[in-house]
């Protein structure tokens, strides 16, 4: 006899941190995806993506909105990033605004968009006056 199958979303047992996730280079994801945990991205996703931390390798790619508590980005990204602490490393090509409370940009990064410091990133405000952009940037590798 079968048991019935369970519908139930898997719980982290508390104090422990969940499992990280990892999608691969040969991976294209059309939707948006939502995790507690850490997540590795070398494939692409079409969508917006909510997560713990992400760490973008040089072939992933986001078209959507990133928000994350700490995001490091080595592939592309074209939409919003919203994150606690942002990094930037050569080879990223980010086109879109970033709302950050800490920032880090290396030299080589391809940027088109605004930085806008804040102290709760990862809330969408209506234009609110306090977030006009502290900084409008325009660079490449070339430049």
């Amino acid at each position: 006899m079968k048991k019935p199958a369970s519908n139930n979303n898997p719980v982290p047992r508390p104090g422990t941190a969940p499992t990280p996730s990892i999608i691969g280079s040969d991976v294209e994801i059309e939707g948006n995806i939502r995790t507690v945990g850490e997540l590795q991205l070398d494939g692409s996703i079409t969508g917006d993506l909510t997560c713990g931390g992400l760490v973008m390798g040089e072939s992933g790619a986001v078209k959507g909105t990133i928000s994350a508590d700490n995001v490091t980005i080595r592939g592309s990204v074209s939409g919003e990033i919203r994150a606690r602490s942002v990094r930037l490393e050569k080879s990223a090509v980010v086109d879109g605004d970033v709302y950050h409370e800490s920032l880090s940009v290396e030299a080589g990064a391809k940027l088109t968009g605004r930085f806008a410091h804040t102290s709760s990133p990862k809330e969408k405000t209506k234009s609110a006056p306090d977030e006009t952009p502290s900084f409008v940037a325009k660079t490449s590798a070339a430049e």
